[in-house]
């Protein structure tokens, strides 16, 4: 019998590129923070699949069919639709990963904690990316598959969109290295097309055009604070109505894209530079762009805390804009290092602004990579290949 394995996966914040980044070669700056989605794998009691997180007052049990996971209670079908369709997704994926090396499925009951929640309110801080981050490592470490680092980041990114083809997977690469990444997507749609008819490993090997990573220094001039607007947003729901207007298909659309690629890689520059006043007009013409792009869209990203985030740390001496998809969820506000974040907070809080304390989450690993492209690096086990066991 397998021992237990745990494994976790911190949150994100995306720092700036909102939106570009679901076209595929489009960059981003996005940090891991240190809260994270722990996972532990071990054998079931009951059933041959267990699901026990903090979101179900219960534990769900579930058989394997030739249609995926189904739930032994019918009841039980509204959280596997739902609050489990993450983890179901991992074990499904992997499970014909085990089946396309000759393996078979192995039991196995996974326990969740989560800690990117506000008082079990979402707070935007990528738990969706984290827990599959999280279930991957643990389920392939328990099930005796050893996949490195890279692997690992493409078979989550996989899985995820299996559930949807427009996640840019950027939540998943800060939950795979932690600190801070520029990350640039590959294009969902090809891979999820790759997977039918190819495989999962077939998927896994193939080059991944657009896929961009490189590991950045966090600044030491400068300090970053989240703010949260008290709101939740659906990124989801954004996107999808977004992706179904004449925008995204316009020349404005393109141009946005172009923009935004410019200021990340200038807002990169300046945070290797470790140039406050560098940081502090990327971030201001980042949040600039991303008006312009709300008021062609009319897609509601500023809503009134955000907009009064962002002018509470114009005021406190810094810049200040949305993260993420907007319309409620966190905000961000760039200051000199250890100037100004007491006038920020009780701005903050005048407005309704709750402050988070949040830190940038160490990389996963003594040596993360500097760069990885759209070739993978990694090798896929040889199948049957037991690990050795090393903690997490």
């Amino acid at each position: 019998m397998n021992p237990p394995v745990t494994r976790r996966a911190p949150g994100k914040l995306l720092i700036v590129g909102e939106y570009a980044v679901l076209t595929p070669g489009r960059p981003a700056l996005i940090t891991a923070i240190d809260r994270y989605v722990t996972v532990t794998a071990c054998p079931p009691l009951h059933a041959d699949v267990e699901l026990v997180t903090d979101l179900v007052d219960h534990p769900v049990a579930l058989y394997r069919s030739r249609d995926g996971l189904r739930p032994h209670q019918p009841h039980d079908a509204v959280h596997t639709e739902g609050t489990l369709a993450h983890l179901i997704s991992v074990i499904e994926t992997t499970d014909r990963l085990r089946a396309e090396s000759g393996l078979t499925p192995v039991p196995l009951r996974l326990t969740v904690r989560s800690t990117l929640h506000e008082n079990g309110t979402k707070i935007g801080l990528g738990s969706s990316g984290a827990v599959t981050v999280a279930a991957v490592h643990a389920v392939t470490d328990f099930t005796g598959m050893s996949l490195g680092a890279e692997m690992r980041f493409r078979l989550a990114l996989l899985t995820s969109i299996t559930l949807d083809v427009r996640a840019s997977g950027m939540d998943v690469a800060a939950g795979t290295w932690g600190g801070w990444i520029r990350y640039s997507p590959p294009d969902r749609q090809v891979l999820h097309q790759l997977m039918h008819t190819g495989g999962i490993i077939a998927a896994l090997r193939a080059c991944w055009p657009g896929l961009s990573l490189r590991t950045l220094t966090p600044p030491s001039t400068v300090s970053l604070h989240y703010g949260w607007t008290g709101r939740p947003s659906s990124t989801t729901a954004k996107i999808g109505h977004l992706q179904h207007t004449a925008w995204w298909h316009s020349d404005a659309h393109r141009r946005f894209c172009a923009r935004s690629a410019q200021l990340t890689d200038v807002l990169a520059h300046a945070l290797d530079r470790d140039d406050p006043a560098a940081v502090r007009a990327a971030v201001d013409a980042a949040r600039c762009l991303l008006r312009s792009f709300d008021q062609q869209t009319a897609l509601g990203v500023f809503t009134p805390a955000l907009t009064a985030l962002c002018d509470a740390a114009q005021a406190a001496g810094g810049a200040g804009k949305p993260s993420g998809a907007g319309g409620g969820d966190c905000g961000i506000a760039f200051l000199p290092h250890a100037a100004g974040s007491e006038e920020l907070h009780r701005r903050w809080a005048v407005a309704g602004i709750t402050p988070l304390n949040l830190r940038t989450a160490t990389p996963q690993f003594a040596s993360p990579p500097s760069r990885i492209g759209p070739h993978p690096d990694s090798a896929l086990p040889t199948p049957g290949t037991r690990i050795t066991r090393t903690a997490p």
